[in-house]
């Protein structure tokens, strides 16, 4: 018997056996092989920086919330209307103030959306109705001025101005900035574009600057140096 086969008897019967040889693969057979299985996506879970409590607790990154609440009738018989309180907060650097609360009615609503309409460059979602048939005479309720009526306009109008504020586009507008941060709108300002305001992160930067980077120059007259206060951000 040899490596490639043999013969041995069994009994009266000569058995004719073959035998192969196994010859482990090549290095090169094995690269060939890899390459053609298809590839396995590696599902293993990336090793993620673990979260402390000011990233678990502290301010999303970038934020705006307004609310529409605190819905209040003034006035009598033709001069009766409702206002309503607008809270904005957020961290956007395109607004001056990240704190603002304003009240404003209807028709300011409508002023803010003729505005958009005529200057910028986005579709105005439209506002809740204005309700006509409820602001006919001999009614046999309050009309406009239901507490169910004002309620479903609060939400509509909240649902209105969200939309409004969240468009990048509709952020450089003036008239939005105007509405949400003014305390009386001016009807007739000039329309424009807003710049961006520097950020919180900016703003603490600049505080730690050298001193002598805030000195201006000294006033011959009086040989003193006047230091810039801080603008104050708060609404009055």
């Amino acid at each position: 018997q040899d490596q490639c086969g043999g013969t041995i008897s069994i009994g009266c019967r000569r058995v004719h056996l073959e035998f192969a040889v196994l010859i482990p693969p090549s290095n090169q057979d094995r690269s060939k092989a890899n390459m053609s299985e298809p590839t396995v996506a590696d599902t293993r879970r990336l090793n993620s920086k673990p979260q402390d409590l000011t990233d678990a607790y502290g301010p999303p990154s970038n934020f705006l919330e307004i609310d529409v609440y605190d819905p209040q009738t003034i006035g009598v018989g033709r001069n009766r209307f409702t206002t309503y309180e607008v809270r904005m907060r957020t961290n956007l650097p395109i607004f001056k103030l990240k704190e603002s609360c304003v009240r404003r009615r209807y028709s300011d609503f409508e002023w803010l959306k003729n505005e958009l309409e005529r200057d910028s460059k986005i579709v105005v979602p439209p506002l809740p109705g204005k309700a006509l048939k409820r602001q006919l005479p001999f009614r046999g309720d309050e009309g406009i001025f239901e507490e169910s009526f004002i309620e479903e306009r609060r939400v509509g109008l909240e649902q209105f101005i969200n939309r409004i504020a969240g468009h990048p586009l509709a952020q450089n507008e003036r008239c939005l900035h105007m509405f949400l941060q003014e305390e009386s709108i001016d009807r007739s300002y000039i329309p424009g574009k807003v710049r961006q305001y520097p950020s919180d992160a900016e703003t603490r930067s600049a505080h730690h600057r050298p001193l002598l980077a805030w000195l201006p120059v000294l006033s011959s007259a009086h040989d003193k140096a006047t230091l810039p206060q801080p603008q104050c951000l708060g609404h009055q």
